[in-house]
């Protein structure tokens, strides 16, 4: 139990896509598949106890990190504010699934999915392997955020609409603005815009800094609508059905 929540971890290092990691992977999609074909299956009182249950899993295991850190003395302004994206959607999403917000759950589907997505298949875990707490810390908070997205689209019926691509990402990069001047004050690099993580991510293809964040702003922009598709074209097919009735 010692090692477990250990800060030096005598363990195995974190391996990208060694077994661990390809298992957590496994198991993540596992949720998200059986969480697909037991859609519309849930009573109104089984869908409040889901949702607030996955709230209270993303808020106590957030809670959790940051006690851990202070524990072993690594909470700092510079790193452990909720300023990173996926870090400001696990409270998000909580409040998403507590009082079903619309306008969160914008955000929460059209960023949160792929930025949780690449945190898990890129995880910043350093020397923090399988089975430290901060294997699973990493994997439960990420996948609880798609987890989140997904259930309210495929049982509470959310979804986004084309308004939501706009308010997306004119909000992201008002935010994204925001952090910057954040980054300057405290000398931070939250959303990772001052300089690359310096552990292995999807960013290392891109070109050197700023040129990268410019990538970054494209690659979202495009995601956004990448992850709006599947509507789009389901709405285009029933007005397209529509037309062919007798009027």
């Amino acid at each position: 139990m010692d090692q477990f929540f250990a800060k030096d971890f005598n363990g195995q290092a974190f391996e990208l896509f060694g077994t661990s990691h390809l298992i957590a992977i496994s198991v993540i999609i596992l949720c998200i598949l059986l969480l697909y074909f037991f859609r519309f299956r849930m009573s109104e009182k089984g869908k409040q106890i889901f949702r607030y249950t996955l709230a209270i899993v993303l808020v106590a295991n957030e809670t959790c990190w940051h006690i851990w850190n202070a524990w072993i003395g690594e909470w700092n302004i510079q790193t452990m504010l909720p300023f990173h994206l996926c870090s400001l959607l696990v409270w998000l999403a909580a409040y998403m699934l507590v009082k079903k917000s619309f306008h969160i759950y914008e955000f929460t589907y059209l960023l949160g999915i792929v930025g949780a997505m690449q945190a898990i298949l890129t995880p910043d875990a350093g020397p923090y392997g399988f089975p430290h707490y901060r294997f699973f810390q990493i994997f439960i908070s990420h996948g609880s955020i798609i987890l989140a997205a997904v259930y309210m689209t495929w049982e509470e019926g959310f979804r986004p609409v084309p308004s939501s691509l706009v308010r997306v990402i004119v909000g992201s990069n008002l935010y994204m603005a925001l952090v910057g001047l954040v980054n300057w004050a405290l000398g931070s690099n939250y959303l990772f815009i001052a300089h690359k993580p310096v552990t292995a991510s999807l960013l290392d293809i891109l070109p050197e800094w700023p040129i990268y964040i410019l990538y970054i702003e494209g690659l979202a922009v495009f995601l956004c609508f990448v992850m709006y598709l599947p509507f789009a074209i389901s709405d285009f097919r029933a007005k397209k059905q529509a037309a062919k009735l007798p009027g």
